[in-house]
């Protein structure tokens, strides 16, 4: 894995994109959205994501103890997370307290929100 480190995502620009079924994107647009959706595409990433969003806010200290990797690997996980615009964070003392950024799925839903023709058609 790269130890580069990954650009922040800008969602004013995931917010100009138009649903994938409607017209395609462009690679500007697609470089934009591209770390969202990787973010995502990790199964460690996608549980912690799915840990969040099920409550307001989750400590770092409730996620860790439900995977068996070390500290430092799940901290990793939830700064690319953080990275791609997914979750915000804040600490708390010795504590960093992770929250869904709402706006990022709606934006993302968006994308993958299909036209009522084209979600019946093909099936």
């Amino acid at each position: 894995m790269s130890k580069q480190a990954l650009p922040v995502v800008d969602l004013q620009a995931v917010a100009c994109c138009a649903p994938l079924a409607v017209r395609p994107m462009d690679a500007e647009q697609a470089a934009v959205v591209a770390p969202m959706f990787k973010a995502l595409g990790d199964p460690v990433r996608l549980r912690l994501m799915s840990m969040i969003a099920s409550v307001p806010e989750m400590c770092v200290c409730d996620l860790t103890p439900a995977f068996d990797l070390s500290g430092p690997t799940i901290s990793h996980h939830l700064k690319v997370l953080r990275e791609a615009g997914l979750v915000d964070s804040e600490r708390r003392g010795t504590w960093v307290w992770y929250r869904v950024r709402p706006e990022a799925f709606r934006q993302l839903g968006a994308l993958l929100d299909l036209p009522a023709a084209t979600a019946s058609g093909s099936e």
